[in-house]
């Protein structure tokens, strides 16, 4: 039983250190295009991030229900078996992390923990629900960044026409727009939070129940919300400025407006699909992808294409990459242990 209940605390840590990293290596998500257009300083808009991180993750449950129950069945699993998939998942999800921060690549946290569920269930030959993978995670991977470019692309135009209309001038339209981003900014790591720090208790929860401490859906306690929103908002505040400078400066040249329109679409889908679908979507894909619609009302040739063909790659190697890790990981945890 003491062995039971240490590697069931060995788990919940390392849930924490996934939340850490999924914060400081999605905190651009929420920042990069402030701090881009000067609409925040770096100390100002991490600290702002940090908070708003840490109110979205206090704000609901469904991402997280559908992580710590829909992915993967562990309910008919031997306790061990159950933890060490938990374990080989999330080492899987922290690697990828760690190699695409390292890259300066914005992939998604979200899609590396489930890729590292569903390789760590294929090697433990749990349940895998793959109608739940397909519907909330296939599908919102494909349709969240079309829909985050063409709404963005669809705004900025309308913006841009109204600002016309008015004929505004230049220095006055900055300003306003510099002021609305700390708005748009603060909405968007709102949603971050929301919607990343969900699904770290959900796999927190998921460790409880394999352990035998928590009943099955017997809801998210409020220290594992706790838990989850502090870690998530510290590692934001630490900054991931490789990531950060990728979204900011390498995708487009940003100024005031695009940046508020962009940061006001992502907010939007990730609120959507949080309340409405309790899909846990990629932020990263979402913000990325308004970012370049509203560089594309410039010209074509305004988004770097060849950087953002670098990301999408990331995103498409993040599932089977998560999930390949997971699952070796596993496979010798098993080998080892049991």
């Amino acid at each position: 039983m003491s062995e039971l209940i240490f590697l069931v605390f060995v788990v919940i840590a390392t849930c924490v250190i996934f939340d850490f990293t999924n914060g400081f290596h999605d905190a651009a998500n929420a920042i990069a295009t402030s701090v881009a257009t000067r609409a925040l300083t770096p100390p100002v808009a991490l600290a702002m991030a940090a908070l708003m991180n840490f109110v979205g993750a206090m704000l609901g449950t469904g991402v997280a229900e559908t992580i710590g129950s829909g992915i993967v069945d562990i309910t008919e699993t031997a306790e061990l078996d159950g933890l060490l998939l938990v374990l080989g998942a999330l080492f899987g999800a922290v690697s990828w992390n760690l190699i695409t921060w390292w890259l300066g690549l914005p992939s998604s946290s979200s899609h590396a923990l489930i890729g590292g569920l569903t390789g760590a269930g294929l090697v433990t030959a749990v349940t895998v629900h793959w109608g739940v993978i397909v519907d909330k995670v296939v599908l919102p991977m494909v349709l969240s960044p079309i829909v985050g470019f063409t709404f963005a692309y669809v705004a900025m135009k309308l913006v841009l026409a109204a600002l016309e209309a008015k004929e505004a001038s230049y220095g006055h339209t900055m300003t306003r727009f510099r002021y609305a981003q700390t708005i748009s900014a603060a909405a968007v790591a709102l949603g971050h939070g929301l919607q990343d720090a969900q699904k770290t208790m959900g796999v927190i929860v998921m460790a409880m129940v394999a352990g035998g401490f928590h009943p099955s859906g017997g809801g998210i306690p409020l220290w594992v919300k706790l838990v989850a929103a502090t870690a998530i908002s510290a590692g934001t505040a630490t900054g991931g400025f490789r990531i950060m400078k990728t979204l900011g400066s390498k995708l487009i040249d940003l100024d005031p407006p695009h940046g508020f329109v962009a940061e006001t679409v992502a907010a939007s889908v990730l609120y959507t699909t949080a309340f409405v679908w309790a899909a846990p979507i990629s932020t990263t894909q979402t913000i990325t992808s308004a970012i370049m619609g509203v560089g594309a009302t410039k010209s074509k040739a305004a988004v770097r294409w060849g950087t953002a063909g670098n990301i999408a790659t990331a995103w498409v190697f993040t599932l089977p990459c998560a999930a390949g890790i997971a699952a070796l990981v596993t496979l010798a945890l098993r080998l080892f242990l049991l």
